[in-house]
């Protein structure tokens, strides 16, 4: 062992040891960060498939499909209690709503045959845009550019459709609790006792809205 200037031992720092140690946790910390990154991204990617909707937005709605979706919405915004004195279940909600689905989405092709066709579409609806430019999503100009505006087009106003019937049914049961909890007489003489006055008390003031 040296001396220091004092003259008494001098300590050796192991400075060179310290060093190695720390260069050590660091490369353990960093593969231990590299292991954890993977299994995060592995994780994310994995959420991501689960997470992708079986029926894309973009598509056009079958019947069915819509009916489910007008469904899912009524018993949202109409709470679970009013859903089920309604329709009962889920699957009473579709058979009701079946035919109306059915008919939004054939309403909808309609009135988009009709602005196709309609030479004063871009003045009157598209804002300056021909129908193929204003529901197409296709890149480029001329006809390829809508090759999908007419599919887009039902979409739309299938869903719009789609969300008037939830509206009219949300108002419409809205309107039924009313009546019965302020006039449970005229409610039972028009609608009935049974359990399902309700239910057509709904039906019956969701055609006056919806028309």
């Amino acid at each position: 062992m040296g001396k220091s200037a004092a003259g008494g031992l001098a300590i050796r720092r192991p400075t060179a040891n310290i060093r190695r140690a720390e260069t050590i946790v660091r490369e353990i910390a960093q593969t231990h960060e590299v292991k954890q990154m993977r299994k995060l991204i592995v994780l994310l990617v994995g959420t991501a498939v689960l997470c992708v909707p079986a029926v894309s937005l973009a598509g056009t709605p079958t019947p069915a499909q819509l009916a489910t979706q007008v469904c899912k919405s009524l018993r949202a915004k109409d709470g679970n209690k009013t859903f089920r004195m309604t329709y009962h279940s889920f699957a009473g909600c579709l058979g009701k709503q079946k035919s109306q689905s059915k008919q939004d989405v054939s309403n909808a092709a309609k009135t988009c045959k009709t602005q196709r066709n309609d030479p004063t579409f871009a003045t009157d609806y598209g804002n300056g845009k021909t129908f193929n430019e204003y529901y197409g999503t296709n890149g480029g100009k001329g006809k390829g550019a809508g090759a999908n505006a007419y599919g887009k087009c039902v979409s739309i106003i299938a869903r719009q459709n789609a969300q008037n019937d939830v509206s009219a049914g949300v108002a419409a049961a809205k309107t039924c609790k009313s009546l019965k909890s302020s006039d449970l007489a005229t409610f039972q003489a028009t609608y009935g006792k049974g359990k399902n006055a309700f239910g057509k008390c709904v039906a019956q003031q969701s055609k006056t809205t919806n028309g």
